[in-house]
């Protein structure tokens, strides 16, 4: 991952404010895909894709196997979601409960 900053006077941390802030500031779904479309590789929104698609097996509490059946997603990125899912900084609750509740669906 590059490191070094070609902006001495934006932080890395400023950097990642400013794109969370970008993201936020988005509300409509079309306008979210066009900005993931441009600002990532179609591999990297592979990758986003399957990380998203497992999270709610997960909270369902199915199998690893049973996920990777059902989706085609690896174990091991499975098991990477889980563990962040588990142990990270909230995001992927807090993304799934925000998105159950704007569908109307209970957790």
């Amino acid at each position: 991952m590059k490191r070094r900053s070609l902006d001495p006077q934006t932080t890395a941390g400023d950097a990642e404010r400013s794109l969370c802030e970008a993201l936020v500031a988005l509300r409509e779904v079309d306008d979210m895909r066009a900005f993931l479309h441009d600002l990532c590789t179609p591999a990297e929104i592979e990758l986003l894709v399957d990380r998203w698609r497992v999270v709610p097996y997960l909270l369902e509490g199915l199998s690893y196997r049973s996920i990777h059946e059902k989706t085609s997603v690896s174990i091991t990125t499975i098991g990477r979601v889980a563990r962040y899912l588990n142990q990270g900084s909230g995001g992927y609750m807090a993304a799934a409960a925000r998105s159950l509740n704007e569908r109307g669906v209970s957790a």
